[in-house]
């Protein structure tokens, strides 16, 4: 059995110019012969945990992944009945509920803080950097985080919603930079210890809080980073949320990776290590769940910035494992470089994309002129 699936798989993966054992960076090596029915019978919650396993290795994780995403190996592969089975339940269930949306924040967002101090720019940026003018994740978050400001046209004495604000970068630049009073809301309890001492002496308010139980007006709105946990059935409550807080005359920027296919469920892998209960929407969901709500003011995408921030992160959070290797163990050090690295390899693909979209609840009477 095991012979006959891997000659499947490497006559498969010849596609992509991908060779079993091969001396290329971005060839597989194989140290268990059962890797080939677990990945058959797991899809990629087996892949990933195989490699985390050491059942294989691979020189330039980002290169393989770039390969088999862009040659579209996927459309080649029979569908396991036990996936489908659990794509129609993420399709029917709500695994976003604010219970289950403390378990990013605790999974995920609360690994420590000195993880993403190694890992992150100085300012702990977790979302993509915008490289347009940029030579290091320095000046690529900084130029970002500006970007975000100029598009929302924020004024001195503005009041601005950070939706899943992080360590307060954001907050941080724009009430120093732009004379606005912020309100951050997160659900990691390790972000908001940082963020309110990051912005201490400011005008920026940092709390602990469900997006869902704010219920106040703000001149301008942002959201960089949180819609990839919102899921898909609670789309349309978080932009009804967003309108109801936002004044008549603000703006919106919703920063979010987006997809090109629209699903109900993410990544076995990803859900379970890196995000649970995540998803990226697709142009057809974002605009369904505005649909009425907004006007679409502007709509930019820099996905292939993705691959530079996550190369970036991943050399730093590399260069820096001496020092993070005493919490953190070996099993630890594979799952997130395989995370950074097939994310990179991904968006390389261009399978995955950022965007940033810009709402008005009536439209900018003048019109809206994109800043880029």
């Amino acid at each position: 059995m095991n012979s006959r699936i891997a000659k499947q798989t490497s006559l498969l993966l010849q596609n992509a110019g991908i060779t079993i054992n091969g001396n290329q960076p971005w060839d597989i090596q194989i140290h268990n012969p059962n890797f080939f029915k677990r990945v058959v019978h797991e899809g990629p919650l087996g892949l990933g945990e195989s490699y985390m396993e050491r059942w294989w290795d691979c020189v330039a994780l980002d290169d393989f992944f770039h390969r088999v995403i862009h040659s579209e190996l996927e459309k080649k592969i029979k569908i396991n009945k036990n996936l489908l089975l659990n794509y129609f339940l993420a399709k029917i269930f709500n695994f976003q509920t604010k219970k289950r949306a403390l378990e990013v924040g605790k999974k995920h967002y609360d690994l420590g803080n000195t993880l993403f101090q190694a890992m992150l720019d100085t300012r702990l940026n977790y979302t993509c950097g915008y490289w347009k003018n940029a030579n290091d994740l320095d000046q690529a978050q900084l130029a970002k985080l500006d970007l975000v400001c100029r598009k929302l046209m924020l004024k001195p004495g503005m009041r601005m919603l950070d939706i899943g604000c992080g360590w307060g970068a954001l907050a941080k630049y724009a009430a120093v930079n732009y004379g606005v009073e912020v309100v951050g809301v997160t659900i990691s309890q390790q972000q908001v210890d940082y963020a309110r001492e990051n912005c201490a002496g400011l005008p920026v308010e940092i709390r602990f809080q469900d997006y869902r139980d704010v219920n106040e007006q703000f001149d301008a709105i942002a959201s960089l980073g949180m819609f990839e946990h919102v899921g898909h059935l609670n789309h349309r409550t978080y932009l009804e949320i967003v309108r109801r807080c936002l004044k008549d005359e603000g703006l919106f920027l919703l920063h979010t990776i987006g997809s090109n296919l629209t699903y109900f469920q993410t990544n076995a892998w990803t859900s379970k290590y890196i995000f649970p209960h995540g998803g990226l929407p697709s142009i057809e969901q974002i605009g369904r769940a505005a649909n009425g709500l907004f006007v679409m003011e502007d709509w930019h995408n820099f996905g292939a910035d993705y691959d530079k921030t996550l190369l970036a992160w991943y050399q730093n959070f590399n260069n820096n494992w001496d020092k993070l290797k005493n919490i953190y163990d070996d099993r630890f050090y594979r799952m997130w470089t395989y995370y950074l690295l097939s994310s990179a390899g991904s968006f390389r693909a261009r399978d995955m994309q950022l965007w940033q979209i810009v709402f008005s609840k009536k439209g900018i009477k003048s019109g809206y002129h994109a800043v880029r």
